[in-house]
């Protein structure tokens, strides 16, 4: 019996961190730099991990693309030069999330506001 016990101690112990690290339906209304980063780090157990890192790629990638496109018009100013050859997405989120990580008074900031801190940071365009 103590057997048993011990096991299923053993058992919630090792289960915790994943269910306490498991995306939250409130991610996904990216509100905040934290639910981006909850998002990107999804467990590959969580049931919603597909939806999670497409939703991540897709956000993060889609804000990007939107700031390319914006300046490429007439009066557009890149704020952002990516190097030669660029770094592949998953390398640069990457980068992204550990970035965040080691700025957390950014976890409460719209998480576009904080990639474009990263992306600025990281890769500025000289004049």
């Amino acid at each position: 019996m103590k057997k048993g016990i011990s096991l299923m101690v053993l058992l919630l112990l090792l289960l915790t961190p994943a269910i306490g690290g498991a995306v939250d339906e409130k991610d996904f209304e990216a509100k905040t730099t934290q639910n981006i980063i909850n998002l990107c780090t999804a467990s590959s157990e969580d049931p919603l991990f597909a939806q999670a890192v497409n939703f991540c790629h897709g956000y993060l990638v889609g804000a990007y693309h939107y700031h390319v496109a914006q300046a490429s018009g007439p009066d557009g100013e890149l704020m952002v030069c990516m190097p030669e050859p660029p770094p592949s997405r998953n390398e640069a989120i990457a980068m992204f999330i550990e970035w965040a990580k080691a700025h957390p008074e950014y976890r409460n900031e719209p998480p576009v506001e904080t990639e474009f801190r990263f992306l600025i940071e990281t890769w500025p365009c000289n004049p």
